[in-house]
């Protein structure tokens, strides 16, 4: 009679846990998410497609590299019928941020910033735009515990304007401009754009010149990473991968977001290289590591209008996978995020 009630229970919970995807998860979600589990990469991205995303990239890195690391499915120019190619340049977006996150950690091990900092000593000139200036310290930015609003939260950040609206961030903080705090300084967690187009300013204060170029040349140039730009601006307009947002067929790669908040645009195998140094030790030296990972994640996701993209670790299994899709909106992130999950299986089964 027990074992009877235990299946009865597992039975109930299993059809609560359908019936929820079903209530809640748009139709082509759940087609993905009900698929049986295939034995390959390449099947799970061209289902990702048939299921809506215009083009989808994958990158597998493995201590032990499978035969094949690298797919691709889709298109890479919807218009043009160009098909998805595993070298695109593609717009990061937020994972922009943890390259941001890394350079600060680098100035705070070589005492050239201090974690608890105010904002007010790191950037006085700005200090009278934003509430609690005074108490908001560095640390507080890069773990987004300030309670700075996000600028991109604003209805007036113009997502969908020209290129050169993004450019000028003093545009962006103009937004922000004596807003109330969302919380106390350190009481709350929210994510916040503003937060690293701060840090940006105060890295650039630090070293004196473009935070892009600090990046570069402690980063980007050591790890041999020549396909990461800090912005669409240096990206080679014809690698670029195209953009769509879900349920439109105009293409939106003309449009630029500019801020340090996910300005970076670079290709699936460079990000994967990029994680894996993070992770590895061969980006940031023992001591810069042990801090950096007191501080921010070793993962991140990314959106822009277009443009999806996933930077995982797994430490279990010391493997990154890096999935971009040229396909933005709620029910293609869900598609993505299903499909990196069920890469993730098939390779942890292999």
């Amino acid at each position: 009679m027990q074992r009877n009630t235990v299946i009865i229970l597992r039975v109930i919970a299993a059809v609560a846990v359908i019936t929820s995807i079903i209530a809640f998860a748009p139709v082509k979600a759940f087609y993905v998410y009900l698929m049986p589990l295939s034995d390959n990469v390449q099947t799970e991205l061209d289902r990702a497609v048939s299921a809506g995303l215009v083009g989808v990239i994958a990158i597998i890195d493995q201590p032990e590299p499978l035969p094949d690391s690298a797919y691709a499915s889709g298109w890479h120019n919807l218009q043009a019928s160009v098909p998805a190619r595993k070298d695109a340049q593609f717009k990061i977006g937020s994972i922009s941020k943890l390259y941001i996150a890394a350079a600060v950690t680098r100035l705070v091990a070589q005492d050239r910033l201090a974690l608890e900092n105010t904002l007010l000593t790191c950037l006085p000139e700005l200090a009278s735009q934003i509430t609690h200036a005074d108490k908001i310290t560095l640390r507080m930015l890069v773990q987004h515990r300030s309670g700075i609003p996000s600028f991109t939260d604003d209805s007036a950040f113009p997502w969908l304007a020209p290129f050169d609206e993004h450019e000028d961030t003093q545009k962006s903080l103009a937004l922000i401009n004596s807003k109330p705090a969302s919380f106390a300084p350190g009481e709350n967690y929210e994510y916040s754009n503003t937060n690293y187009l701060l840090l940006a300013r105060i890295i650039e204060k630090a070293v004196g010149y473009n935070y892009q170029k600090y990046i570069d040349e402690q980063f980007l140039t050591p790890l041999g990473l020549t396909q990461t730009f800090a912005s669409v601006k240096h990206a080679d307009t014809d690698r670029l991968m195209s953009g769509y947002l879900d349920g439109h067929t105009d293409d939106v790669k003309h449009l630029a977001f500019m801020n340090p908040a996910g300005a970076m645009v670079a290709t699936a195998e460079d990000v994967a290289q990029f994680i894996r140094a993070l992770n590895n030790g061969t980006l940031l030296n023992e001591e810069e590591q042990e801090l950096y990972f007191t501080l921010y994640f070793n993962s991140h996701d990314g959106w822009l209008p277009g443009y999806l993209s996933f930077a995982r670790y797994f430490k279990d299994s010391d493997t990154v996978i890096v999935l971009f899709t040229n396909t933005s909106g709620d029910e293609p992130w869900m598609i993505a995020d299903f499909t990196l999950s069920r890469i993730h299986e098939i390779i942890g089964k292999k």
